[in-house]
């Protein structure tokens, strides 16, 4: 069974995921993560299964810190370039790696401590599928077990057009100009739907469903689970000026965190983080 979109699933495997915390928005959003992950998890060796967790950043920086992590991704090319981190952390190995779908892990019942869902959520586009990859994690997860949800938000395609609109030498910055474009900005206001039908490979944010801080935190209710908090993960830093320059330096790289954190809680601005996440307990009553 395969809960994400062909085309979708044609870019994961294209190696679309190789570096993507490494640059740009993805530092933002790889540091921040870290920093909540630190302050939420409990102390290893905990299991932690990470389910849908790319080649597997997540995976080796915490298996690095002395937690036994079993990495899950839906694409082969994933899991092979899963490898290639294995030169950055000596002596060190995930317990696991395998090709799997989120909604179907072949682990036991009350396997896990932990359980990181930071892709699923948007990738599949089904609620029905949703609600049952939200279920697959009930099930795995050991009574009281925390949930990592990662969403993208519905106002992230729009501010970021709207950031570059007619800026030369990009090549969405006429995107705002298109009919089509437009609609489906709308529809993804409307019910959270994004979908692309023209895009055969997906280089950036292909056919997805976009959760606003409500609708997360439902779907996460109907799979059993009581939310903690919610983190909008990269703030308004993400939609600076010269982005890649200011995470250059060291300096300006800590003010736009610092940025990230002081917004972090409000709930009035956290759609601006354009990506979510949920901190969530398995609900034992």
């Amino acid at each position: 069974m395969k809960t994400i979109d062909p085309t979708v699933l044609e870019g994961y495997n294209a190696g679309i995921e190789r570096n993507r915390l490494r640059r740009g928005i993805g530092i933002i959003e790889f540091e921040r993560t870290k920093e909540i992950l630190l302050d939420k998890l409990p102390k290893p060796p905990a299991v932690i299964y990470d389910i849908g967790g790319g080649y597997g950043e997540y995976a080796w920086w915490l298996t690095s810190l002395g937690y036994e992590v079993h990495l899950f991704d839906i694409s082969e090319t994933n899991i092979k370039m899963s490898e290639e981190l294995a030169n950055e952390y000596p002596n060190i190995n995930l317990a696991s790696s395998e090709v799997c779908d989120a909604c179907s892990v072949p682990r036991p019942n009350n396997s896990a401590d932990v359980i990181l869902l930071m892709g699923p959520l948007y990738s599949i586009t089904e609620y029905r599928k949703r609600i049952f990859a939200i279920t697959e994690c009930y099930r795995l997860l050991k009574d009281n077990g925390l949930l990592f949800s990662a969403a993208l938000t519905p106002y992230g395609p729009l501010l970021h057009r709207i950031t570059i609109y007619h800026k030369n030498n990009d090549d969405k910055a006429n995107d705002l100009d298109s009919p089509n474009v437009i609609s489906m900005i709308e529809r993804a206001l409307d019910d959270g739907c994004y979908i692309n039908p023209e895009r055969k490979n997906s280089n950036g944010l292909g056919s997805s469903h976009l959760h606003t801080m409500k609708t997360l935190k439902d779907e996460l209710k109907r799979g059993g689970f009581v939310t903690l908090s919610v983190h909008g993960v990269m703030g308004g830093a993400w939609l600076a000026l010269n982005l890649d320059e200011l995470l250059e330096n060291e300096e300006t790289k800590e003010i736009l965190m610092k940025t990230v954190r002081m917004l972090d809680n409000h709930e009035e601005i956290i759609g601006l983080s354009g990506h979510l996440l949920a901190v969530s307990r398995k609900d034992m009553l």
